[in-house]
Parts: structure tokens; C-alpha cells; sequence
């Protein structure tokens, strides 16, 4: 599961990090973004964009964005065959950016959040998806979805679950709408490298653990 995340970096460096061409979007940062926030992703259509997103998967079809809200992950095993997520995974693939994410090991006193981030620290993309829902009233939301998968070594004794962090020498192919060969793109869902990753215990009083987030 991936319930929050940090994006603290300056504009200027997210633009040269990815290439961006074209600013689309008000760029946000936050310490603590969490399922129904915006978020900053990365697209590529006609040139590589930033652009702003709700980090809930909208349908649609559906009448009411909120149907999307227990859709803010998706499993890297399931995603190319799910109905809920093969379209966009064809198709509409992005790089949801971070500087990095926690996550909450269980004890018996309550959860002690933990801080992941990349060594060195430096901003990353996670594989993520897009939508577009529209409602009933034409009004146009721009959606997304993180997508996890099993934990590396670093992750594991804290979560069975961990983000799908995108080499930087495999974010062109992910965000590429022209890609379509799935085992290619399966080949990208895979766990992040425990070497290339740092860990420290976060102040759980400026948290909250997302109870309830599966």
C-alpha cells in the first residue's frame, strides 16, 4: 500500500529531473499528501508534461468521483487484467512525483511510521495510471492511481506492500502512450532496490496512520 508521501523539491528541479517541457499545472508540495489530494504527475502525449491530478481513480462512467476513493492503489499483479485499471495501463501510464513515502509498522502501543526515500536523496516518479472522469454536469477531473507491489528487503519487516518506483532509465518507456507490449511494462512493476534506498523512523505525532487504507 502507498497511504502517503512527500514532495518537497523546488519546481525547477522536477523540471529538469524529467525533462519537462511543458508546465501544465499549479504545482503543489506537501509532507503529508494523502488519497483525494492533487499531486504533481508526469504524462507524455505530444511532449512530456507536468500536470496536476486527484490521487483517486475516477471512472468514467462513474456519476460520482468518490467511487474511485478505494481506488488510490493498484497491485502490479493484477493490473494489466483488472477491468478497473488495464485501460489506462494500455495507455494512460504516468510518474506520480515524490521525494519519498512512509509507511506504518503495527506495534502494541498503535503504528510507528517510517520515512523511505531514495540514497542519495533526489525526486523520483512512482508507476502510476490516469483518467479523466467528467460529471454529470461536464465539470473535467484529471485522476490518478499509484501502483504497489511486493516490498524489497528495506520495506518488508515494516509492510507487505511497497510503491512501484520507476528507474530513471525506464520513465521514458512507462509514460511512452506508444508502448504497448505488456510484458515490457509488467517488467518495470517490480521492487525498488533496498541498496539504492534509505530509511529512518518518522515523528508519528505529525502523522496520522491512515487507519482503515488497504
Amino acid at each position: 500500500m502507498c497511504g502517503r508521501f512527500v514532495l518537497l523539491t523546488d519546481l525547477s528541479v522536477i523540471v529538469d529531473a524529467f525533462g519537462i517541457a511543458e508546465v501544465a499545472c499549479d504545482y503543489r508540495t506537501g509532507n503529508n499528501i494523502s488519497p483525494g489530494q492533487q499531486v504533481a504527475a508526469v504524462v507524455r502525449d505530444d511532449k512530456t508534461r507536468l500536470v496536476a491530478s486527484r490521487w483517486v481513480l475516477g471512472r468514467s462512467w462513474a456519476e460520482d468521483p468518490a467511487i474511485g476513493y478505494k481506488m488510490f492503489n493498484a497491485r502490479a499483479e493484477t493490473v494489466a487484467e483488472k477491468p478497473s485499471f488495464r485501460r489506462a495501463f494500455q495507455s494512460r501510464r504516468c510518474l506520480v512525483v515524490a521525494d519519498g513515502f512512509y509507511e506504518w509498522q503495527k506495534s502494541g502501543k498503535g503504528k510507528q511510521p517510517f520515512y523511505f526515500s531514495l540514497k542519495p536523496a533526489r525526486p523520483f516518479g512512482f508507476a502510476g495510471l490516469y483518467e479523466t472522469w467528467t460529471s454529470p454536469e461536464r465539470e473535467r477531473l484529471d485522476t490518478c492511481t499509484i501502483i504497489t507491489t511486493q516490498p524489497n528487503e528495506l520495506v518488508r519487516p515494516i509492510h507487505d506492500r511497497m510503491p512501484v518506483i520507476v528507474p530513471r532509465d525506464s520513465e521514458a518507456a512507462w509514460i511512452d502512450p506508444g508502448i504497448d507490449d505488456r510484458a515490457l511494462l509488467l517488467s518495470l512493476l517490480k521492487p525498488y532496490p533496498p541498496d539504492d534506498m534509505a530509511m529512518s523512523e518518522a515523528d508519528a505525532k505529525m502523522l496520522h496512520a491512515p487507519a482503515g487504507l488497504r
